[in-house]
């Protein structure tokens, strides 16, 4: 008898998983069973704010081959929520009736954290209905309401200053729209920046045409004929406006997961082998779940990394008999250790990336070593924190190559150089001179694809970015290595 497998949510990782799933669902050994409460089927949501500036149509987002998987055997269920789950009776309660399950995979994401303003139902464990005018960009329908706005001309004040409110104001800019990021910090990116990044930050973001309010209290959304009508602060009076974008972060959805009886702290608490209980039957992915006590990413790239792991466990450890005991998880091989949180913005002359923090002064702490380089005149900033020669919080901007080399060694837990401005070189004018990328060099961050890899599917025919992460998933994350994707389509890299 084949084993029942039900995946909840069927977002990006879930995508994944169950491509990772499909050879034995071909061979009858697995009944793989998808819930997903959105109509459509997986899609990149990192790429919602291209669609609404109208620089990419929804069906290029799509990240799953509907047709495909219906074919080999999947029962993909969209428009269908999970509303609770019987662990006695290994049962997923749905609208449409329950489905049993031998094993089950939470796959359920997260959902935007709507603020505590008058004016908005805030309830921190369901989907908040929004006024008209006021979108969180986080689905599809989301992306479509905005783009009306902006083809009206239409103002959109973006509330948060987080690395999603920052992409997708900078995106809006890039077409010609007139953005306003308000946030409540003294600068945007408040957790990864210092006060002279921030003060840099904002400049190039004014320079991008983004207007930044900083400082802002904000106590509630005036509506007039019952849309959006004006952002109430105490600081700054009204902010009026045609649209409030809100962006003020995400929280892992565990409602399911809590209801049932599993542990829950920062997302569904699972082991190092994806387990949420002893029983060898539950597990949880992506943005909902806290991976051995580590908050979820919020990325691609880790949620990719245990889709493709667990896939592999549950391909090669059966479930287990009723009466068998739990496994021995400490003789398992754990999926490979994820770095701490990097991040990166790119658009409009704006490049930054930066993880950790560098809030620390020259003298605050002897065991640290903090590295400052400073020439605002031309955008350019670097800091560095560093214990041991190794270190634990960078920023760059400006600076595209310094940051990608400090970013990789960041992962890898690398020292730096004994003399840390030796980076900056990376970034000198002569730096087309240095040797070209390797073919085992990664180029997507997000899928892990190399440039090799991207060199052969332009090679194999591909002539469209979509069509290079239709064959090796290269830039079909965050979308940050489109740009060197486009320059190997135009001139393949000989690589």
């Amino acid at each position: 008898m084949s084993e029942r497998l039900v995946v909840i949510g069927f977002g990006p990782v879930a995508s994944s998983l169950v491509e990772g799933l499909l050879p034995a669902v071909r061979s009858k050994e697995l009944e793989l069973t998808v819930l997903g409460a959105e109509e459509r089927a997986a899609y990149n949501r990192v790429l919602l704010a291209e669609v609404a500036i109208g620089a990419a149509k929804p069906e290029h987002l799509g990240m799953a081959d509907e047709p495909r998987l219906r074919a080999a055997g999947v029962d993909l269920r969209l428009g269908t929520a999970a509303t609770g789950v019987d662990r006695a009776r290994r049962v997923v309660h749905t609208a449409d009736g329950p489905v049993p399950y031998d094993r089950l995979v939470f796959a359920t994401g997260a959902r935007p954290v709507i603020p505590s303003l008058a004016g908005l139902n805030f309830d921190p464990h369901a989907d908040t209905e929004l006024p008209s005018g006021v979108l969180a960009l986080r689905t599809l329908d989301d992306a479509l309401q905005l783009q009306s706005v902006l083809r009206e001309d239409g103002r959109v004040l973006v509330l948060g200053g987080g690395i999603l409110g920052l992409e997708a104001a900078l995106a809006m800019a890039s077409a010609g729209y007139r953005p306003v990021l308000v946030h409540h910090g003294p600068a945007p990116l408040g957790r990864v920046v210092d006060a002279d990044g921030g003060t840099l930050l904002i400049r190039q973001l004014e320079a991008a045409g983004v207007q930044v309010f900083s400082g802002v209290r904000a106590t509630g959304v005036q509506k007039q004929d019952g849309r959006f009508h004006a952002l109430a602060t105490e600081t700054h009076g009204l902010l009026h406006a045609d649209a409030l974008l809100v962006s003020t972060g995400v929280r892992p959805r565990t409602e399911l997961a809590e209801g049932c009886g599993l542990a829950v702290g920062s997302g569904i608490e699972v082991n190092e082998q994806l387990m949420a209980d002893s029983s060898g039957r539950l597990f949880a992915v992506g943005d909902c779940a806290e991976v051995a006590g580590r908050r979820p990413a919020g990325l691609l790239a880790p949620g990719w990394a245990q889709a493709g792991w667990l896939a592999d466990y549950l391909l090669s450890h059966p479930a287990p008999h009723p009466s068998a005991p739990a496994p021995d998880l400490r003789c398992l091989p754990g999926p490979q250790a994820q770095g701490g949180e990097i991040l990166m913005l790119k658009g409009q002359g704006l490049e930054l990336t930066a993880a950790g923090t560098v809030q620390a002064g020259f003298f605050d702490d002897p065991a640290q070593q903090v590295t400052v380089y400073a020439d605002p005149a031309s955008g350019r900033y670097l800091k560095i924190v560093a214990r041991h020669g190794v270190p634990t919080g960078f920023l760059t901007l400006g600076l595209p190559r310094t940051g990608a080399e400090l970013a990789l060694g960041f992962e890898r837990g690398s020292a730096l150089p004994v003399d840390p401005s030796l980076l900056l070189r990376l970034d000198a004018p002569f730096e087309d001179a240095q040797a070209p990328a390797g073919a085992d060099d990664q180029l997507c961050r997000c899928s892990g694809a190399t440039y090799g890899q991207v060199a052969q599917a332009v090679q194999a025919g591909c002539s469209t970015v979509q069509e290079v992460g239709a064959n090796c998933r290269a830039g079909t994350g965050c979308g940050g290595c489109k740009e060197r994707i486009e320059e190997m389509l135009r001139l393949p890299a000989r690589i």
